[in-house]
């Protein structure tokens, strides 16, 4: 998938002015949940001479971003580029997944056209000016791909053709991970034992964990005043009922999102843990649920 963030008008402006080639490279960076100009170099020697002198200089371990760098070679658009995702491996999982989500984006708004190679890099060796020659060399052959361009193509695949804007509540990246804490995995198991008959469960974006909110006794006439208005949650009820004549005692999981209210992090955090979350559930405490 991919994620339509604002472009600032100064970073417009600059994206403009290096299409016309006058500029050697752009750094661009969300802040605020919009595109912004990270920082910019004009030419001052051949694009070899220039490449690991300004590159690498821009790189920082906890922070991801995007670096277009240009070529001296033109095409019928004009100067080809080379378009960069910074993605460290000490960087928060949260920036990582909105640096992921918006790659495309920024394509899309500098022109593909204009780019001849895009990498992918977790450190700086991926990266370099050697890290671009092995790279243009696996181009122009069958020879394996290393773990950067395996991560550039794992990005490309699992990116959605049409385009997500920002307000949109489907936002989903697959295989995010956030543990469940001790508090909530017992009460997981109450409620497999159906010892108690609701849970809310919230994620801790600092601590990249799933916790307990609470397991309050809950009737069904009270579920609605149990979502909060403000803040996504996870919910677990036990819904005792009739249907043609049985009695019925089935976990039903709710999912739910205030919309607006909630930054772009939080949707795609609460939608990209969800699968994984049931799945767990669905494993260890609870055969089977009914999904909301």
């Amino acid at each position: 998938m991919f994620l339509a963030l604002v472009v600032t008008p100064e970073l417009r402006e600059f994206l403009t002015r290096a299409r016309g080639g006058a500029l050697r490279l752009l750094k661009v960076c969300i802040q605020d949940e919009q595109l912004v100009l990270g920082a910019c170099r004009e030419p001052e020697k051949s694009w070899e001479q220039d490449y690991d002198h300004f590159l690498l200089s821009l790189l920082y371990d906890q922070e991801p971003c995007y670096i277009l760098y240009r070529l001296d070679s033109q095409n019928a658009q004009g100067y080809e580029w080379i378009f960069i995702s910074w993605s460290p491996d000490q960087s928060p999982v949260k920036q990582k997944m909105l640096y992921a989500a918006t790659r495309a984006t920024v394509k899309k708004e500098f022109g593909g056209g204009h780019v001849k190679y895009e990498m992918f890099g977790t450190t700086e060796e991926d990266i370099c000016l050697l890290g671009y020659q092995r790279h243009v060399s696996s181009c122009s052959g069958p020879a394996p791909l290393t773990l950067a361009e395996q991560e550039l193509q794992r990005i490309k695949i699992t990116e959605v053709k049409t385009e997500i804007s920002v307000e949109s509540k489907h936002q989903t990246l697959q295989g995010l991970v956030f543990p469940l804490q001790e508090t909530a995995k017992r009460a997981l198991q109450q409620l497999a034992q159906k010892r108690i008959n609701y849970i809310q469960l919230r994620l801790d974006v600092q601590k990249e964990t799933i916790e307990l909110v609470h397991s309050n006794p809950t009737e069904t006439r009270e579920l609605p005043h149990r979502v909060p208005k403000d803040t996504p949650r996870y919910h677990f009820f036990l819904y005792k009922h009739s249907h043609e004549g049985d009695y019925l005692e089935s976990v039903v999981f709710i999912y739910s999102m205030p919309g607006y209210s909630c930054s772009i992090k939080e949707r795609m955090l609460y939608s990209s843990c969800k699968s994984r979350l049931l799945e767990d559930v669905e494993k260890d405490y609870i055969w089977k649920l009914l999904k909301r």
